[in-house]
């Protein structure tokens, strides 16, 4: 039969929060309750009738409470199909139906966060309630079940509204909820051991329920959700939600200035996900004015992260532009006043510059996982390819280029010139086309390119890329190396006074 009524109910439950009207509504509708231990007690003040499972299993709750409802005569009651076979069983044995569980796990991933002590978030692993959970889903054809207090309004109306008569698809819905709540929490055991180990490849793995939908995803027809904990890295000062496409931008800005994290004050502008300004000065106000003049354009309605407390005169010039969100470590009190006027600008406090060892993508039927990106060359690793050497300055200038690159979408170029970003290329499907766009970029913005430096994120399979930059004034190259052909670009080089260096590491960004 399909509609099945609630007669009996077994509650183990660690949080008693909100289940007083459901209790209550049970007492009334002279539900059978089966309990244990806190959850008896709670039931029993509220005036309501209690089994006590050590009854029905003759065998007290032991070993510290970790053995309360381990026991054939509660799983049997559960996991019993209402059919003459099993019927017969339970009645053979004295085991009674049990047509409701519910169960609110003891809190585990709230006591890792509270405490390092493992011998106390060992005993906060639930073994008996996520059983129950999982048993109870399992015979969703005859049995309700509420995993979690989220449920529990799921419960009132079906007690109130349908006076305990469920539906199978109701069942099944609940069981469906019950496994994600059952998934999740092992996922979060499974990473908490996971973090123990220091040489374990970790899982792709999410604590699922703490998914939280989006307005919508990268485009308004698609739905978003996020999962993962954004307080963990930030603390959000105001402004609208946080969109899809606001967290990929978010996630490649903080990528970004983690290159920078401890360098001089360093503010960064991107636009989908692309740095399209990168300046590095002696003051966080110097540093955002020359960031913005990388490309001025592209920088309304982008994203702005610097390394920087930022300060009441870099707030007010900041001010003047549109932009969507803006990353810093701190605001001094009258720089956040006057940036909060704006209610729908979102202002995150970034509490770490976090960058995770692995990256995921979706592709498929499945998942691909890989280390991230997190090489940056230093000076002492750069491989001179050509007769002239580059100049400390032009050194300086190659790295900060080089570092820029690799967050750039590939095919990208990169030209920089006193730890300022000056014009950049990317996402193009030829390197000829990225070195131009890049020399079109920075002169349209007035940057005189005469001896600036020039990264590409891949090495040059034709000398084109070096004879394009010489004709624009570019004196220092940076590279991977690693052509067949690199001896035509080094020959170029050579003939043209062009100091150029190889990395040996390719910065590919799909």
């Amino acid at each position: 039969m399909a509609e099945k009524k609630i007669k009996s109910a077994l509650i183990s439950v660690f949080h008693k929060d909100g289940l007083e009207d459901i209790v209550k509504t049970l007492i009334d509708q002279n539900v059978t309750i089966y309990s244990t231990g806190g959850t008896q007690k709670f039931i029993e003040s509220l005036g309501g009738k209690v089994e006590k499972v050590e009854d029905l299993t003759s065998y007290p709750s032991i070993l510290d409470g970790r053995v309360k409802t381990l026991h054939p005569k509660v799983f049997g009651g559960i996991l019993a199909v209402r059919e003459e076979n099993h019927l017969s069983q339970l009645e053979q044995y004295d085991i009674p139906q049990i047509d409701l569980v519910v169960v609110d796990l003891y809190p585990f991933e709230q006591t890792v966060k509270a405490t390092s002590d493992q011998a106390t978030i060992i005993e906060k692993i639930d073994i008996g309630g996520i059983a129950l959970i999982r048993g109870a889903a399992k015979n969703f054809g005859d049995v309700v079940v509420i995993p979690s207090q989220s449920e529990y309004s799921d419960l009132e109306r079906i007690l109130i509204k349908q006076d305990g008569l469920t539906t199978l698809d109701e069942r099944q819905r609940l069981a469906r909820k019950a496994f994600k709540v059952s998934s999740n929490y092992d996922t979060a055991i499974h990473n908490y051991f996971d973090g123990l180990e220091e040489d374990t490849e970790p899982a792709f793995k999410q604590s699922i329920h703490m998914g939280k939908s989006l307005r919508y995803g990268e485009n308004p027809h698609q739905q978003g959700i996020f999962f993962g904990e954004m307080e963990a890295m930030f603390e959000k000062i105001g402004g609208k939600e946080l969109s899809y496409n606001n967290l990929v931008d978010v996630d490649a800005a903080v990528n970004l200035m983690a290159e920078f994290e401890d360098d001089a004050p360093t503010f960064a502008v991107l636009k989908h996900t692309n740095p399209c300004g990168i300046s590095t000065r002696p003051t966080v106000l110097e540093a955002w004015h020359a960031a913005l003049a990388g490309d001025p354009v592209s920088a309304f309605g982008g994203i702005l992260i610097t390394n920087t407390k930022v300060d009441l005169a870099t707030a007010e010039e900041i001010n003047k532009l549109f932009y969507e969100v803006l990353i810093a470590p701190n605001f001094d009190q009258d720089a956040m006043d006057l940036l909060t006027k704006k209610k729908k600008r979102i202002l995150l406090k970034i509490k770490h510059f976090h960058v995770n060892d692995k990256s995921f993508k979706s592709l498929l039927n499945g998942v691909i996982q890989q280390d991230t990106d997190k090489k940056t060359e230093s000076q002492t690793e750069l491989t001179p390819a050509t007769n002239r050497k580059p100049t400390d300055q032009e050194l300086e200038d190659l790295i900060f280029a080089n570092k820029c690159v690799k967050h750039l979408k590939s095919n990208t170029i990169v030209l920089a010139k006193g730890n300022q970003l000056l014009g950049m290329g990317c996402g193009q499907t030829s390197r000829v086309d990225a070195c131009n766009q890049a020399i079109a970029k920075a002169k349209a913005f007035g940057f005189n390119l005469e001896g600036c430096a020039m990264a590409s994120d891949a090495f040059f399979p034709f000398p084109d890329c070096v004879e394009i930059a010489d004709k624009a004034g570019i004196k220092a190259v940076v590279q991977p190396g690693g052509s067949i052909k690199d001896q035509l670009s080094i020959d170029y080089c050579n003939d043209n006074d062009i100091a150029m260096v190889f990395t040996g590491v390719r910065h590919f960004k799909h």
